[in-house]
């Protein structure tokens, strides 16, 4: 059963167009990950699904509601966690997960839910300026998770993380979707990552889906041993 689907995107920023046709599909309790060169358009696609951008045509559905015509029952039903999410630095870990369940009109069960997810402990009483980049990163994840999204958009999650704090998120991520049946939707130019973490991929080049389906699958088809070299592959690089 698809969750989402994308029909036909396209976007132009000014004379650029960014999107050219995109069209996907995401299934119930699936881990779907769009991946490729930075500028590709994955930043553009996760905003569209999000409703923070409108396609210039074309069109997504999320959980029966168009993004175009419905956003705010779109909204019920995801979280969105861009790349470059930032985090109040003068407020405990704490406070900053219980304002955000105040935002989704949430109660204090999801606000320990959120602690439980984040993972930090006793960190939580500490101000947020004095937390690690990979420490932010995860007390974000657990902010877009404790309010239980049906579909979980998360743009770069791992992005510039050390092994321990992107091993953790990677993991709290494919433990969501296992024991709520949600699905995710992770974009990211980490192909390795991706391969390791989705259930099914989407190749992304100039605004155009290239080819999309399992990493193994993939890998058998091209004879490769990762999915980098699928994509150099598809692309002409090898």
């Amino acid at each position: 059963m698809s969750v989402v689907s994308v029909d036909s995107l396209e976007k132009r920023f000014g004379r650029k167009q960014v999107l050219k046709g995109v069209s996907f599909e995401v299934s119930s309790s699936e881990i779907f990950g769009i991946i490729g060169p930075n500028g590709a358009g994955k930043t553009t696609t996760l905003r569209i699904l999000s409703t923070i951008l409108t396609p210039d045509s074309g069109d997504a559905v999320i959980m029966g509601y168009s993004v175009k015509d419905e956003p705010d029952k779109v909204r019920r039903n995801i979280s969105y966690l861009p790349e470059d999410a930032g985090v109040y630095n003068h407020l405990t870990g704490y406070e900053f997960l219980k304002m955000m369940a105040d935002v989704y009109g949430k109660g204090i069960n999801h606000v320990k839910r959120g602690m439980e997810i984040s993972g930090l402990k006793s960190a939580l009483e500490s101000p947020m300026g004095s937390y690690s980049k990979g420490m932010k990163r995860r007390i974000l994840l657990a902010a877009v998770l404790m309010v239980e999204p049906k579909v979980a958009i998360l743009d770069e999650p791992t992005s510039g993380l050390d092994v321990r704090h992107a091993f953790y998120i990677r993991k709290t991520i494919r433990e969501y979707v296992k024991t709520t049946g949600a699905s995710a939707i992770i974009s990211s130019h980490n192909m390795l990552e991706v391969e390791y973490i989705c259930d099914r991929v989407a190749f992304i080049d100039d605004g155009k889906i290239i080819m999309e389906g399992k990493p193994e699958e993939l890998k058998d088809e091209f004879r490769a041993e990762n999915l980098e070299e699928v994509f150099a592959k598809l692309i002409g690089g090898m």
